[in-house]
């Protein structure tokens, strides 16, 4: 699975293709449309005198950009990063140019200048859309004070050096602001896409192995009857042998491979939960909770279970839920973090009444860097910094358990323990559901899972 996400992060990195060539393509034939249409209703339509021929010239360059592109290029392709800044680079060169020849900033045409760095922030990545606005606004400059006179009736129509300016100074911070925030925000669309992605192959990872150990444990099931005739057969075979037979070896042996199998069919279904496995499908919390644990066990951390009732029924019934993959992953996660994180002693501790279900991971180590608590859960944020400089992996180890724990209901609040607290420094993490929303989350959940297997 770390291969999986580790694929989601290249794609998530800039420099990954992520802007479909033929989609540009597209673009630019709708801007050559435009920009002949334009110019042939000015200077045709309204007898405005245009520069015609160095006009035409500049739109069939873009023409004969793109049909040289259709010819060369696969259209199912994709661009990378620095690609699509070339060619969204040439589109407002190219549209500086004809602008410079019909008027500059006075063209009422110049706010499409803007339309490369909108398709940019929406793509591209944050370096690229900022170097192309960056590039806009250079244009612009140029053209308030550089180009061809407007065409238009006599006498021609001479815009105030002040609207000018005007004008420029709304495009140039047009521009940067859609370089700057517009970009921004898109970037961390794309992120939380890309780790919701990881998310799902995580939970599909669950859901697989979930499947595997179900099968194991009808294999064991179903093969056991077969090899206990196959034993009973060469037991048989072998009283009914006489003595020096040269069959007797052969009987043996398949009697010593039949317990083998059998000894493995066995070892299958007593230890379901090291593949994933469910023999049974309903499991109370606390033996969950154990399940979630155990492939992170080490012999260095000791991990102390503390599971009971509370509140006014101290005798309440402990919850009883249905094996859920997204359970399972997302508790072993924030449990495999405080192992990881802990100097000596982790404590799993489960609360429960009538209403609410509370579960808390505590651990003794650093504890949380402060600056980022109020970040914790969002995707590509480490958790905390190991001894090789590195949190969960992509970041996305508290993100994909927060998602999945949401599905089922939970609430999660991360926090450090007070240093006055009995227990000294560490961290805390509290997730809590209300009661009947856990049953039948895990529930469902579980049933979803044995659905994506078969």
């Amino acid at each position: 699975m770390r291969a999986k996400l580790a694929a989601i992060r290249r794609l998530a990195a800039p420099g990954t293709g992520r802007v479909r060539l033929r989609t540009l393509v597209y673009i630019r034939w709708f801007a050559v449309g435009g920009q002949l249409a334009a110019l042939v209703i000015v200077n045709f339509g309204l007898n405005y005198p245009l520069p015609l021929l160095a006009c035409l010239a500049t739109v069939a360059m873009s023409a004969a950009v793109n049909i040289g592109i259709m010819l060369t290029r696969p259209m199912s392709g994709t661009l990378s990063d620095r690609g699509a800044a070339l060619w969204l680079t040439y589109d407002i060169l190219q549209l500086s140019t004809l602008l410079y020849l019909t008027g500059g900033l006075q063209n009422p045409f110049s706010v499409m200048l803007l339309a490369s760095v909108v398709v940019s922030a929406s793509v591209l990545s944050r370096i690229s859309t900022l170097s192309l606005g960056l590039l806009v606004a250079v244009c612009i400059s140029v053209l308030a004070f550089r180009y061809e006179p407007l065409p238009g009736p006599e006498p021609l129509l001479e815009l105030p050096v002040f609207y000018i300016l005007g004008v420029w100074q709304a495009l140039v911070i047009g521009g940067l602001f859609i370089a700057a925030f517009v970009g921004s925000v898109a970037e961390e669309g794309r992120r939380m896409q890309d780790a919701l992605n990881a998310a799902q192959v995580a939970l599909e990872h669950e859901q697989r192995l979930s499947s595997l150990g179900g099968l194991a444990a009808a294999a064991a099931h179903e093969l056991g009857t077969p090899l206990a005739t196959i034993a009973v057969t060469a037991k048989e075979l072998s009283h009914d042998l006489k003595p020096g037979s040269p069959m007797a070896d052969d009987v043996e042996l398949i009697l010593e491979q039949t317990a083998r199998c059998r000894e493995i069919l066995m070892e299958l279904s007593r230890k379901p939960e090291t593949e994933g496995g469910e023999p049974y499908s309903r499991l109370p919390l606390g033996t969950m909770l154990e399940e979630a644990a155990r492939p992170y066990l080490t012999g260095t951390v000791n991990l102390t279970h503390d599971f009971r009732a509370v509140g006014e029924a101290p005798g309440s019934p402990e919850p009883v839920l249905t094996r859920s993959p997204e359970f399972l992953r997302a508790v072993g996660t924030l449990i495999q973090n405080a192992i990881q994180f802990a100097d000596s002693e982790v404590i799993l501790r489960a609360r429960w009444d009538a209403e609410t279900v509370t579960v808390e991971i505590i651990d003794d180590g650093p504890g949380f860097s402060a600056h980022l608590l109020d970040r914790l859960g969002e995707p590509y944020v480490s958790t905390r910094a190991g001894a090789d400089g590195e949190g969960e992996h992509m970041g996305l180890g508290v993100f994909i358990a927060q998602n999945l724990l949401n599905r089922t209901g939970a609430t999660l609040r991360f926090a450090n323990q007070d240093w006055w607290d009995w227990w000294g420094a560490g961290a805390i993490v509290r997730i809590t559901w209300p009661r009947r929303e856990l049953e039948h989350a895990t529930s469902e959940t579980g049933r979803v899972g044995e659905h994506a297997g078969q």
